[in-house]
């Protein structure tokens, strides 16, 4: 038997555990987590081998198969005892300290092959302060924990490996993993690709406008920007390049575009779902919180495109490159898309668990693409199509579920010790209770937290050691979260460590440091947004509705100004006058007063009007 025949066969029966968990509910806690993680590891180490096409890959076989065999062996061991593990409380024997290590060791492996050292070393760490931080002088010192505590706390119990980030993974995000994979493949990647061009083609910018809609639509699914860069950038940043598009602003923009999609509704790169679960507020407020700040980032970057489109002067896509409204529009396009999320707003509507929820989606698309497509394709491609789709689910998981296993293993080894609680006062007592001055801080460390991360590691890393410290004065949890969310996510941007743009730079081959600034330029607003969180509630959509148009207003008006400002937009005769102009309107925009918003916005329509009239005489 082949690899790739045993890398397939794992991936659909990955798939289809989901499937059927989804569709007849989960099994016990530990027992679902427990078999999940050892049906993704077991995927993982087929699909990541250890040696590929090395000479010393006979090595590498015997090391993949002994760590999957542990990790089956861990697994097994704790469905096989479930019921002594939830009752008893049982004292950690020496094989039960033998395969902790064991599978926290192959996790962290797997998490190495497929994110790099940064992820598998901060565990380490937090391991290691578990068992070593009683060594340690001044505040980061605690009691200490032997070997066989941690144990306990990891392995045996639903508080580490097992906890509820795992929970998360194995169920709700699983089966939007599922639901998504199954989208793209009966039709819907061509539909979202071809409805961005007809939207977006025909504008100034429109290569670029046509990425930053598909990669959005994308992006929401996938739940990875960079593997959202790496997959729709091989067709959108060529596009845009052969348009004449410079190379650091195609990959600038196919990053960015991307990233977009991980704080977008309705699954956000998957952190919506366990934002709910550490909130413990429903999942419809968390995507409803961040609907409008969605909404901004969005609006800013078409805004930056178009100004820049504009003064470079860039080509639209040539309407014979575009598909026409009829394809688009045909039934067998669009049918599976609207019964997808029509199943799926059947089963919220009913108040189904989330996971059932994507069952119904995935129901209601199954039934509409066999219906659309009979007599267009064989009964085999159809199938055909369908396990494709498992078997890409089953291949998407594998990251998410390694990743949050060995988030769960740190967010208790932070609980455990409760560094997470000092470093909160510690960055509180920094900054003088001060909520401007923790907001900073907390910013810029998580900035520098998530990088080289994935979106739902990064925001666990830092909603259990950063969040604190906002809630600490006075933020409001739901704002908190997705204050230190945003920033989590927008390090993927962020040079040094801006992982989209390295990959966006690479499709592109062009130099990563320009292509990283343009990166910043295009997603400016999403830095400032944040701060919205925290002055005025209605941007979560919090409070009353006055609070939400002052915050849609303020939103307004930062989304034209700010990149207004990085494009070089001409509003007057004077360059120094439109600077002026502009950070005017920002501050006035952010500063803390109902009815600044709208003088923001007043300032900037008696400006456009103004400077219509100059053109116009001009003329």
């Amino acid at each position: 038997m082949t690899l790739e025949r045993v890398q397939k066969g794992l991936a659909i029966l990955v798939g289809m555990f989901v499937f059927y968990t989804a569709a007849s509910g989960p099994f016990e806690g530990l027992i679902q987590r427990a078999l999940f993680l050892a049906l993704v590891a077991a995927l993982g180490y087929a699909l990541f081998p250890l040696g590929a096409g090395k000479p010393w890959r006979p090595v590498g076989l015997i090391v993949d198969l002994a760590l999957t065999a542990t990790t089956l062996a861990a697994c097994g061991y704790v469905v096989w005892n479930y019921d002594q593990i939830m009752t008893t409380l049982p004292w950690a024997t020496t094989l039960d300290k033998a395969l902790t290590a064991g599978l926290v060791l192959a996790v962290l492996e797997l998490g190495r092959r497929t994110v790099g050292l940064i992820f598998p070393l901060l565990v380490m760490i937090g391991v290691g302060y578990a068992l070593f931080g009683n060594m340690l002088p001044g505040p980061l010192h605690h009691r200490g924990f032997d070997s066989a505590f941690v144990t306990e706390t990891i392995f045996l119990g639903d508080l580490g490996i097992w906890g509820m980030l795992t929970g998360v993974a194995a169920t709700v995000i699983a089966a939007f993993v599922l639901f998504g994979a199954l989208l793209l493949h009966t039709g819907g990647g061509q539909a979202f690709m071809d409805l961005a061009m007809r939207l977006g083609g025909r504008q100034p910018g429109g290569a670029a406008k046509i990425a930053t809609i598909a990669s959005g639509l994308f992006g929401m699914i996938s739940g990875s920007a960079v593997a959202n860069v790496a997959t729709t950038g091989n067709f959108t940043i060529p596009m845009m390049i052969r348009l004449g598009y410079p190379r650091p602003f195609a990959a600038a923009v196919e990053a960015v575009a991307s990233t977009g999609g991980q704080i977008a509704p309705p699954i956000m790169g998957a952190a919506a779902f366990v934002m709910a679960e550490i909130l413990g507020i429903p999942y419809m407020t968390i995507i409803l919180g961040a609907i409008i700040p969605a909404v901004l980032f969005y609006l800013s970057v078409f805004m930056t495109v178009h100004f820049v489109a504009v003064r470079r002067n860039l080509a639209v896509v040539p309407e014979a490159d575009l598909p026409a409204w009829k394809t688009i529009i045909a039934p067998r396009r669009t049918l599976p898309i609207l019964a997808a999320l029509t199943g799926l707003g059947i089963g919220i509507w009913l108040g189904r668990s989330i996971s059932t929820a994507a069952f119904y989606g995935v129901v209601g698309l199954l039934i509409a693409f066999v219906a659309t497509q009979f007599g267009q394709l064989s009964p085999r491609k159809m199938i055909g199509k369908i396990i494709d789709g498992l078997e890409d689910a089953g291949k998407g998981m594998v990251i998410i579920g390694v990743l949050l296993a060995g988030a769960q293993v740190l967010v208790s080894m932070i609980n455990l010790t409760g560094i997470g609680v000092t470093l909160s006062s510690l960055i509180v007592t920094m900054a003088g209770d001060s909520v401007p001055f923790v907001a900073l801080i907390v910013g810029g460390v998580c900035l520098i937290m998530g990088m080289g991360l994935p979106t739902t590691a990064a925001y666990v890393l830092v909603a259990a050691v950063l969040a604190p410290a906002m809630t600490a004065v006075g933020v409001d949890p739901l704002a908190a979260h997705l204050f230190v969310f945003y920033f989590a996510t927008i390090s993927v941007i962020t040079p040094p460590v801006c992982v989209a743009v390295f990959v966006g730079a690479g499709i592109a081959k062009t130099n990563w440091l320009p292509a990283a600034g343009e990166a910043v330029r295009l997603g400016a607003v999403t830095y400032v947004v944040p701060f919205l969180f925290l002055l005025n509630p209605g941007m979560t959509l919090q409070g009353s509705w006055f609070d939400a148009v002052e915050a849609i207003a303020a939103g307004f008006a930062l989304v034209i100004a700010i990149p207004a400002l990085l494009a070089g937009v001409q509003l007057t005769r004077s360059r120094m006058l439109d600077v002026g102009i502009l950070f005017a309107v920002i501050a006035i925009a952010i500063w803390p007063h109902p009815a600044t918003p709208f003088i923001a916005l007043a300032i900037l329509a008696g400006v456009y009007v103004l400077g219509a009239a100059q053109r116009k005489e001009l003329a």
